[in-house]
């Protein structure tokens, strides 16, 4: 009797805390930077095409930004030495947006990159979601941080901490617990936070997916529309 073949379903798109340091993780201080070399020498090569070791067309990249129900100029992408790209945690925020999360090699500290269309200023930015409790503007960017009750919160006591800042009509924040990640490695973070390029696209969208054919079942009638056959000798 041939053996029943266990399916899996195609990607898992919850991300589960005590499984980012497992697997599906591309590092945030090598990955991104061959990334970007790879990109670099394609401009200086012109080669921008989708053939075998090319970065993939724009089309190619719109259609799985899309299909990821974001755009490619929502797709921001930082380095933080220590963390890697958690590819689990990849998604849109609200209607348009960005997300994805930068998990530590040891220790499971976490930094959150979310983009939305939107500003900030001196006069939005405690009012800004989540809700600061103190806003200072510190380089090109605002400083944020949390009180004791303020909602979304990276960890139980309800303590968090972020950098934000806006361009191209977007609102680019990096937050963290701030017993996990310091300030200094949440700025470094959003400092180097910077619009994905082609190749930056290529390895962190989603892959686009063929949709699973139908299984044939073999105990139905050709014609008509008659019971399922049991073959001969199936019974018991």
């Amino acid at each position: 009797m041939p053996r029943p073949r266990l399916l899996l379903p195609a990607a898992l798109l919850l991300l589960a805390p005590l499984a980012l340091t497992g697997c599906g993780s591309e590092d945030a201080g090598s990955g991104n930077r061959a990334s970007g070399d790879r990109a670099s020498s394609d401009r200086a090569s012109g080669n921008t095409g989708s053939g075998a070791g090319s970065t993939p067309s724009r089309a190619d990249l719109e259609d799985r930004a899309r299909a990821a129900q974001t755009r490619t100029a929502h797709v921001y992408v930082t380095e933080a030495d220590g963390f890697t790209l958690a590819e689990q945690s990849v998604g849109v925020l609200g209607d348009d947006g960005f997300q994805a999360v930068y998990v530590a090699k040891r220790g499971g500290a976490q930094i959150k990159v979310g983009v939305e269309r939107g500003t900030v200023d001196d006069t939005s930015c405690r009012g800004l979601y989540p809700p600061a409790k103190r806003c200072e503007k510190d380089g090109k960017g605002w400083y944020r941080t949390s009180g004791p009750d303020s909602p979304d919160s990276t960890d139980a006591s309800g303590s968090w901490h972020a950098y934000v800042r806006s361009e191209h009509g977007l609102r680019i924040q990096l937050s963290a617990d701030p017993g996990l990640v310091d300030r200094d490695t949440l700025r470094a973070a959003a400092e180097e936070a910077h619009r994905a390029n082609a190749a930056e696209l290529d390895a962190v969208l989603p892959k686009k997916t063929s949709p699973t054919a139908p299984v044939e079942r073999g105990d139905i009638p050709r014609d008509g529309d008659g019971a399922p056959q049991d073959p001969p000798g199936a019974g018991g």
